[in-house]
């Protein structure tokens, strides 16, 4: 584990994702919008970034370079979210969320091409394995809602190719800059699309202000604040094409166990399929050698710090 950094990060990343994933929903059903509690995720950001800014001593990054690959890594990031909900509204979200979780096809496409990243035999066989797994995870009952015309197939398509943007982005950013201030300009980039988040809001519905609302959302959402944080320091230390696929394949499965646990549901055979699939990929990936080249690796914050 000392010498694969990486799966330290993805382990606590798809872990507070996945206890984030099964709990999410009990503000929202308690009658606390989603877009609302995207204002509130992107305000637990702030501790989060307050955090790494000490680790590097406030030494921000801010020339132009770092300023743009920040603001791409938090707007892909963020403002997928808010197209997410907009898909939602139209298109059924047993179409819509399979299809947007295959986003790290993306990310293993452009990592291939443009950084030149490979894996053994064995590891592009945990990649499919989780790739096949992820969608499968997605699934969702149909029900009898109305679909309302091809808008969310566009969205939906947005959201795809903006989340595996923000993860292959993510993986070059860390080759000239810290991973302390990539996350500084994805909470920037998330508290500007607050007043976007309140305006998609209805208001005109009943709202619970109370516990479990917006204070029981923020005490949620900063697992999920501190899993973008960490997933930035996995991919400063592991490989875009294993880190996107394997933290996006692990998350779900324990969002499904402890759901299973909390409402006692049982998985769909379908999920129980992606269940199995995950766990082999894991597995398989687990003792893939997915770091940086010798020379390769940032050690930026290191630096940082001695200085």
């Amino acid at each position: 584990m000392k010498s694969r950094p990486w799966l330290i990060y993805a382990i606590v990343t798809t872990t507070f994702w996945g206890v984030w994933g099964a709990v999410i929903e009990i503000p929202e059903k308690a009658g606390f919008p989603p877009t609302l509690g995207y204002t509130v995720w992107a305000l637990t950001m702030i501790l989060p970034a307050l955090a790494a800014l000490k680790i590097i001593n406030w030494k921000l990054e801010h020339d132009r370079k770092s300023i743009l690959l920040g603001s791409i890594i938090g707007f892909t990031g963020a403002g997928g979210q808010l197209i997410l909900f907009e898909a939602l509204k139209t298109g059924p979200a047993y179409l819509v969320f399979p299809f947007i979780s295959l986003s790290p096809v993306v990310t293993i496409l452009l990592s291939y091409l443009f950084l030149k990243e490979r894996a053994s035999k064995r590891g592009w066989l945990g990649i499919i394995f989780a790739l096949i797994a992820i969608p499968l995870l997605s699934y969702q009952s149909p029900d009898s809602s109305l679909t309302s015309g091809y808008l969310w197939i566009i969205l939906s398509l947005l959201v795809f190719l903006a989340w595996g943007l923000q993860a292959y982005v993510m993986k070059f950013a860390n080759d000239t800059m810290k991973a302390e201030s990539i996350f500084f300009y994805m909470t920037i980039s998330g508290l500007m699309l607050i007043p976007l988040a309140l305006f998609m809001t209805d208001f005109s519905q009943s709202i619970n202000w109370g516990f479990e609302g917006p204070y029981l959302t923020a005490i949620i959402q900063i697992l999920n604040a501190v899993g973008a944080l960490t997933i930035v320091y996995a991919f400063r230390y592991g490989k875009a094409i294993i880190v996107s696929p394997l933290t996006n394949a692990v998350a779900p499965v324990i969002t499904i166990i402890i759901s299973l646990i909390i409402y006692r549901i049982i998985p769909e055979p379908v999920i129980i399929i992606g269940m199995v699939m995950s766990i082999t990929s894991i597995l398989i990936l687990t003792f893939e050698d997915a770091g940086d080249e010798p020379g390769v690796e940032n050690n930026l914050s290191k630096e940082a710090v001695n200085e």
